[in-house]
């Protein structure tokens, strides 16, 4: 759980550095196997979506993560999983559109990254 802890600052710091918008951090770890965290957040437009998916794989990697596995580059929703965390950069309409925080709205909202 420390090294999922560590990815999911790791992934925030990245896409905060982005202006990764509304950014988000459930922790799924009492409802899923799939992942201990899910990493939410936006862009405004495509070469944001791509610059904050750049970004964070960037950091990640010189972190000493390895992306297991990734599904789209850009436009409305890339998913990088990291095994233990899983991140989702949207653009504004799909974020909406998927509205993952509601369909994980069982999991537990992280007020606070640094307090985790």
């Amino acid at each position: 759980m420390k090294q999922a802890i560590d990815m999911v600052k790791t992934a925030y710091h990245a896409l905060e550095d982005k202006k990764g918008e509304n950014i988000k951090v459930i922790d799924i770890s009492g409802i899923s196997v799939m992942a201990d965290y899910f990493v939410i957040t936006n862009g405004t437009s495509d070469s944001q979506v791509r610059a904050l998916v750049e970004n964070t794989d960037e950091k990640m990697h010189q972190a000493g993560y390895n992306l297991k596995q990734q599904e789209g580059k850009g436009g409305a929703w890339v998913l990088m999983d990291y095994g233990d965390i899983i991140i989702h950069v949207f653009d504004k309409e799909g974020r909406s559109f998927y509205n993952l925080e509601r369909i994980w709205g069982d999991g537990v909202v992280v007020e606070n990254v640094e307090k985790i």
